[in-house]
């Protein structure tokens, strides 16, 4: 629920800055697109990246060799939302959540960036995170009573099969339907050294035995605007740590 509502909020601040960036317009009730409105020309060069990211296969993983001081000045600069006990940051993809002793993780460095954050009486401990070839938000506590009872609702959540997150993606390009299921068969395959999770199509029985995931979310196009569309997604199942829609 938490976890939730922090997204909502932090939506909402996308959602403001998106919305006047690009004229976008509200999904009519009977929205039905068409093929052909679904893609508008891009502006030449629209596609290249720049910056320091832009070089890398797979912008916006975590920069390898960080020490430690600078993995908590990027956790703090990720940090996305704060109300009362709770904090909400933005994990980079690669960041592991727990490890090995000495390794570099979010838990080891939780310690200095209570105190980066000016939490001195209570530690940061982790509520909900995904794992470290994720990226997302990752919710935690500096009161132990709230980390313990919003952990018991989402084991209670997950033993009762009960989704308790909502993703927003922007698409290139405009769904045919307004709001629908999608059914797609997941597996991790190891890409330029990062586990990414891709699509298969017909998955066969020895796909299955060997890992592939059958998935089912459910969707809802929320606003559309120069050829994009922003998607509500949330999985009904899916791999670890990962939206059964991605």
């Amino acid at each position: 629920l938490a976890r939730e509502m922090d997204c909502r909020r932090v939506l909402g601040r996308f959602w403001s800055g998106w919305r006047r960036g690009l004229g976008v317009r509200p999904v009519p009730e009977d929205a039905g697109f068409g093929t052909e409105a679904r893609h508008q020309r891009q502006p030449r060069g629209s596609r290249q990246r720049s910056g320091p990211l832009g070089d890398q296969p797979f912008p916006g993983l975590l920069p390898k060799n960080l020490s430690r001081e600078e993995l908590v000045d990027a956790l703090r600069a990720a940090v996305v939302d704060r109300k009362g006990p709770l904090v909400t940051l933005n994990k980079p993809q690669g960041l592991p959540v727990t490890g090995k002793p000495g390794e570099l993780t979010l838990f080891s460095v939780l310690p200095e960036l209570s105190q980066s954050l000016g939490l001195r009486e209570q530690e940061l401990q982790v509520v909900r995170a995904s794992g470290k070839e994720s990226s997302g938000l990752v919710l935690l506590s500096s009161c132990p009573q709230t980390a313990s009872r919003l952990q018991k609702y989402f084991i209670h959540a997950r033993r009762a099969q009960r989704p308790t997150a909502i993703y927003c993606a922007v698409t290139d390009g405009i769904p045919a339907a307004s709001e629908g299921k999608i059914q797609a068969a997941l597996k991790l395959e190891h890409i330029d050294g990062v586990n990414l999770t891709v699509p298969v199509k017909a998955p066969s029985r020895k796909d299955i035995l060997e890992g592939v995931k059958k998935t089912l979310s459910h969707f809802r196009v929320v606003a559309t605007g120069s050829g994009c569309a922003l998607v509500q997604l949330q999985p009904l199942t899916g791999r670890s740590g990962t939206p059964a829609s991605l």
